[in-house]
């Protein structure tokens, strides 16, 4: 795999973007004072409230949240990963993306020029080969599609490839490295891919980073593709979602199938949105990939046992990933019949009707639970309820997982105050999050956090102007330990804007919490800036230890203290300046 992008390199690359020249070429900016406005790329309106900031090289839409960095719109607009979007990001701005390499860590980059060569050769055999086209013609394809694919064919020679891309050691060494030839045991090469139409697999780039190649006679196996190689990795890539990036620009719901015929034939017929696992079982970072690109996936399987066992698969990799907004659904076709096959079959409209009746997944579940239940039992229900508890328990929490036991609840014919104790994890932690009501003494100390944050964020120079960085982390209190870690994270960084410090973390678990604060509108003065951040900081400080001592006096009228905790008393007192009065008595 590739070495990690140094993080130096990153911070460089958001500093010397220009989030509105990004943002302006894909999206028409109309300034506005300090800022620039457009209708927002990502929800439907008339009145522009999509704003991006330079000072903070960050956007914001008003309308429907939306918020980032200009790698956070690369991400978003383009449907792009993070690696891809530095990567482009740096192709703009003519950088070179660093790599901090292990041994033999960085793919080759050259492999991506063979593996494009490689599809080149492919699409010309294509072209010189009548069988392989009468064969193309009688699947229902057409020149256009085969052309939007980038089909290709290899021919049934040994040593076609071979011949024309591995004349030397050295290309003959890519060849073995991309996938494409196979090295004998006894010395020598020979092409993987023969008589094989052949369908190039791409990266959010649209660059060929493998192949898959069905058989066009009897032989098996029926669909052979790349191995693994430092470029292309079966459990994160999937055929097609490039393609159904470039051709639509919304993607409201994606069609997961299982052959690369499905995603073409489907495509023949207008619809553009499917995408194909490559041979592998649908796994977490497949459906990470899918919605990024949407909010709603129907996973599209044969409709006998090995389709439902394949769809339970899928379910069960699913769960961890569920979160409100998202929506995955199950369509079972007729058996005998595939996507392609069928759509041939009905057309592209009785297809599109099918997917409107796909079966949401909270119901595929529980229909699945109660095959072999006996549902008019109590231990019927019982048992579904056991069935159930470790599934449910890799749901994460939130509003979906509640409205999934609710579920589960009518179905077992419990109230969810009951249905709890038994869906209790092995940690007898209840799957639902109990609502915990907070002093109101804490909404003052939380509202000092946000601004110091909030602050932090807007002026990253601040870091330097926080009380002491140690009595900080000593807060265990709700956004501190953040707030303590933004401040350490910062100080000697020197000039960062707001997109770099939200870049430093966008892996971090509370990235959309400080992309939230960092729309604020804060203070334009940057000197009272910095003392309404070092006043908040210090606050949060002085607070904490009042509460300490309170404590200790507390404990003191019950019992004596220790020497240990008379000395912290005192030494509080120096952090708050209270009277001495209830230390001398303790």
């Amino acid at each position: 795999m590739a070495g990690r992008i140094p993080q130096t390199f990153i911070d460089e690359l958001v500093a010397r973007a220009d989030i509105v020249e990004v943002i302006g070429r894909r999206v028409p900016l109309k300034k506005a004072g300090r800022e620039h406005k457009a209708c927002c790329p990502f929800h439907d309106e008339k009145t522009p409230s999509f704003t991006v900031v330079p000072q903070k090289q960050f956007y914001h839409c008003f309308g429907c949240g939306a918020h980032g960095t200009a790698i956070g719109f690369l991400m978003e607009y383009d449907h792009m990963g993070f690696v891809e979007a530095v990567e482009e990001l740096a192709t703009q701005l003519g950088l070179e993306v660093p790599r901090e390499e292990g041994p033999d860590e960085r793919p080759e980059t050259s492999l991506y020029d063979v593996l494009e060569a490689a599809a080149a050769f492919f699409r010309d055999c294509l072209k010189n080969s009548e069988a392989a086209k009468t064969y193309l013609r009688g699947r229902g394809l057409t020149g256009e599609t085969a052309a939007r694919f980038g089909i290709g064919y290899a021919p049934d020679d040994w040593n076609a490839l071979l011949g024309r891309l591995g004349r030397s050691d050295h290309d003959r060494q890519r060849l073995v490295t991309a996938g494409l030839i196979i090295a004998k045991d006894g010395g020598g090469h020979y092409d993987r891919f023969r008589d094989r139409i052949m369908f190039p697999i791409r990266d959010a780039r649209g660059r060929s980073i493998a192949f898959g190649g069905r058989i066009t006679n009897k032989g098996e196996p029926k669909y052979l593709n790349s191995p693994e190689t430092p470029l292309f990795h079966k459990g994160r890539e999937l055929y097609g979602l490039y393609e159904a990036r470039t051709c639509l620009r919304d993607i409201p719901r994606l069609i997961v199938v299982e052959g690369y015929m499905d995603v073409v034939g489907l495509a023949r017929h207008g619809i553009d949105n499917a995408v194909a696992t490559l041979g592998t079982a649908t796994t977490g970072e497949h459906l990470e990939r899918v919605f990024r690109v949407t909010d709603e996936v129907v996973f599209c399987f044969d409709g006998d046992r090995a389709g439902r066992e394949a769809a339970w698969r899928a379910l069960g990799n699913a769960l961890p990933g569920l979160r409100e907004g998202r929506q995955l659904k199950f369509l079972f076709l007729p058996d005998g019949q595939d996507p392609d096959s069928l759509v041939n079959t009905e057309g592209a409209r009785a297809f599109t009707a099918r997917l409107a009746q796909a079966i949401p997944l909270s119901d595929f579940l529980i229909r699945r639970l109660t095959d072999g239940v006996d549902m008019e039992t109590v231990d019927g229900r019982a048992r579904l309820a056991e069935l159930a508890r470790p599934l449910i328990n890799r749901v994460p929490p939130g509003v979906y997982k509640e409205l999934l036991i609710e579920k589960l609840a009518d179905t077992v014919g419990l109230s969810v105050e009951r249905l709890e104790p038994l869906l209790a994890g092995n940690a007898g932690e209840p799957l639902r999050p109990r609502r915990i009501a907070r002093p109101v003494a804490q909404a003052g100390r939380s509202n000092l956090v946000r601004k110091a944050i909030a602050l932090l964020l807007q002026y990253p120079s601040l870091a330097k102007e926080a009380a002491d960085l140690d009595d900080l982390r000593r807060i265990d209190r709700p956004g501190v330990s953040l707030l303590a870690a933004l401040i350490d994270d910062l100080q000697g960084r020197g000039t960062l804007t707001t997109a770099g410090v939200l870049e430093r973390w966008r892996h971090h678990e509370h990235y959309e919490a400080l992309a939230k604060l960092a729309r604020e509108q804060m203070l334009e003065d940057e000197e009272m800036a910095v003392t309404v951040f070092r006043n908040a900081t210090e606050r949060l400080v002085r607070q904490e230890a009042l509460d300490r001592m309170d404590e200790l006096v507390r404990k003191a009228a019950e019992t004596e203290l220790t020497a240990s905790e008379k000395a912290e008393l005192r030494g509080l007192h120096a952090v708050v300046g209270k009277p001495l009065e209830q230390a001398n008595q303790a």
